[in-house]
């Protein structure tokens, strides 16, 4: 599957709540990173996290790639993502995200799916409140020391 088609297929099963086919673009020791709940690895969980995390609280999810790069081992695509929320304190709103995708690829397939994320118009589109919003900041950060690639920007 080319890029292209790949990433389409992606979007598309999201926004169709098919978490088979989202996990079949995925190797079977695949990773998906959520910024939101986690990591979810292997088909069953990945399909899980569509079919069931991500409708749980949002639906008529709309996800678009843009302008894909990729060297056959690595591809980035900017995102425009959105849902409309299910939280009673978003009373139906449209969440708007944008982001990019960085996915690790063997042999056409996902091996491990990062993202960065701009949340923050979301969270006032979702109308949190602040402290909620400190608490998802502060456990984003957390999870960003956390990362091989920051310990040097973590030494003195």
């Amino acid at each position: 599957m080319d890029n292209t088609a790949l990433l389409r297929a992606f979007c598309d099963a999201v926004e169709t709540r098919n978490g088979a086919a989202f996990a079949a673009l995925f190797t079977d020791d695949g990773v998906y990173h959520d910024v939101f709940y986690g990591p979810f690895e292997g088909h069953a969980r990945i399909a899980e996290m569509i079919d069931d995390w991500f409708y749980r609280t949002a639906e008529d999810f709309r996800w678009v790639m843009h302008d894909p790069v990729s060297d056959g081992t690595t591809l980035y695509a900017r995102y425009t993502f959105s849902y409309r929320s299910k939280l009673p304190e978003a009373n139906g709103a449209r969440a708007m995200f944008e982001g990019v995708a960085i996915m690790r690829l063997r042999d056409g397939r996902i091996v491990e799916y990062h993202e960065v994320a701009n949340t923050a118009p979301a969270f006032v589109d979702l109308n949190f409140a602040p402290e909620r919003i400190t608490k998802i900041i502060a456990k984003q950060g957390a999870a960003l020391k956390a990362r091989d690639e920051m310990k040097r920007h973590l030494t003195k």
